[in-house]
């Protein structure tokens, strides 16, 4: 183990805390350097009727305009995950069927009729695909990308003892930001951990030699893989 070894999170500062929590529980300290920020697109309420509502996120009610969140009163609510459920509730919303696990959970409880799906602009296809025409999808909020890190945060990254990486294109922008602050060189030396193979794509593509990723896309295994890369970093330098 690391001990109190700082390690590096590029995710957006929402979904950052529950990483730093889990590394915490490990007995590392987090360094947050967001490349990416959530921001709301302003999208107006649907003239359309529906016949219920689907949202795999909980930013899908965290930055939805309050006039949104009225057009969805009467409608039942079909989601995946129970803090989905909650920013929701949260929202004045009650009409809650029981959350699913996953995608793949939810759609066979999915009722017959029209759907209106509260995504982010960037999203997998899976539930699309499935619905067809019966869906219509409604782009709450999206992930923009940071021009670069403030001085903190860069001489925070600087500082790092490895960099988890949570998506591909958090990847790819945590280097683009690093050749910005001029940290190229000790970023191309950090044990770089990716939730998975292609989550290490771009990092691979740029030639960085230590970049690892767990058998399974898991946050449990891809702590478990940064423990590990950190001893045998440990090993090679003794």
């Amino acid at each position: 183990m690391a001990g109190k070894a700082s390690i590096a999170l590029f995710r957006a500062r929402e979904d950052a805390a529950g990483s730093a929590a889990a590394l915490a529980q490990r007995g590392f300290a987090a360094t947050c350097a967001p490349v990416i920020e959530i921001a709301a697109t302003g999208a107006p309420a649907p003239r359309e009727t529906f016949d219920f509502a689907v949202a795999t996120s909980a930013k899908a009610f965290v930055f939805a305009a309050p006039a949104m969140l009225r057009a969805l009163d009467g409608l039942t609510l079909h989601v995946v995950g129970e803090k989905t459920a909650a920013a929701a509730r949260r929202s004045g919303l009650s009409r809650l069927a029981a959350p699913a696990a996953d995608v793949a959970a939810l759609l066979p409880r999915l009722p017959l009729g029209r759907a209106l799906y509260l995504a982010g602009r960037d999203r997998k296809p899976e539930l699309e695909a499935a619905l067809g025409d019966r869906v219509t999808t409604l782009a709450l909020y999206e992930a923009r990308a940071r021009a670069g890190w403030e001085a903190a945060e860069a001489q925070a990254v600087g500082a790092a003892a490895a960099a988890l990486h949570y998506s591909r294109r958090s990847a790819e922008l945590a280097a683009l930001c690093a050749d910005r602050a001029g940290l190229a060189a000790g970023f191309r030396r950090l044990p770089h951990v990716c939730l998975s193979r292609d989550v290490a794509a771009p990092l691979a593509a740029r030639g960085f030699a230590h970049v690892y990723w767990p058998a399974r896309p898991d946050e449990e295994e891809l702590l478990d893989a940064l423990e590990s890369a950190l001893a045998d970093r440990s090993s090679f330098r003794a």
